[in-house]
């Protein structure tokens, strides 16, 4: 099995849901194969931009290392582009639904697990399904377009108390090594907005 992460996407439902966002990945990763066997994590984001904010350039930097050292755990990072204040995301969708459909084609898994709600997934996801491969979506229901309920084999809906025992080991600090008690900064979940033609 195989799982793909749209990181910007569970960073907000993460965000939402559950006002916090240090999560354990391999713990996550775990989880979500419930005792099936693990091919490989791809985690797809975009990387902050070094010029514009260096401090948040650098926070990023110290989590992306924690998830180069995750046992079997890709690391796949689009770029971030300026539309008037806003910055959104590019080639990240279709990284994730790329390498979904290249790695089924060449029968590196028989099940998938998208982590995402994003219905712009769902063409691929079908497609997927009609090479014989299982697609499972893993989501939060509030985050979960109809789109992809309907496309998917299997759901794995998220809760709060789904992530109780999945958040960073590092107990009283955040994913910047602040206390808990200050909000962390926001970094590894940048991205959004995300606009359909971006």
């Amino acid at each position: 099995m195989t799982i793909f992460i749209d990181g910007s996407n569970l960073y907000h439902s993460l965000e939402e849901n559950c006002g916090r966002y240090d999560l354990d990945f391999g713990a996550f990763a775990r989880k979500l194969c419930d005792g099936r066997s693990l091919f490989r994590i791809y985690y797809y984001n975009v990387l902050r931009d070094a010029d514009r904010n260096p401090q948040a350039f650098q926070d990023q930097q110290k989590f992306l290392s924690a998830l180069y050292n995750t046992p079997y755990l890709e690391v796949r990072l689009g770029v971030s582009k300026m539309r008037g204040e806003v910055a959104v995301e590019k080639g990240v969708d279709i990284m994730l639904a790329t390498d979904l459909l290249h790695y089924g084609w060449e029968d590196l898994y028989d099940v998938a697990i998208v982590v995402s709600g994003d219905g712009d997934f769902a063409y691929a996801v079908q497609a997927v399904k009609n090479m014989g491969k299982h697609v499972e979506i893993a989501a939060f229901q509030s985050n979960l377009s109809w789109e992809l309920t309907q496309v998917a084999d299997e759901r794995q809906f998220f809760t709060p108390e789904y992530f109780s025992d999945l958040w960073s080991r590092r107990r009283g600090r955040s994913p910047n090594n602040e206390p808990t008690s200050v909000k962390p900064r926001r970094w590894w979940g940048r991205g959004k907005p995300r606009n359909s033609d971006a």
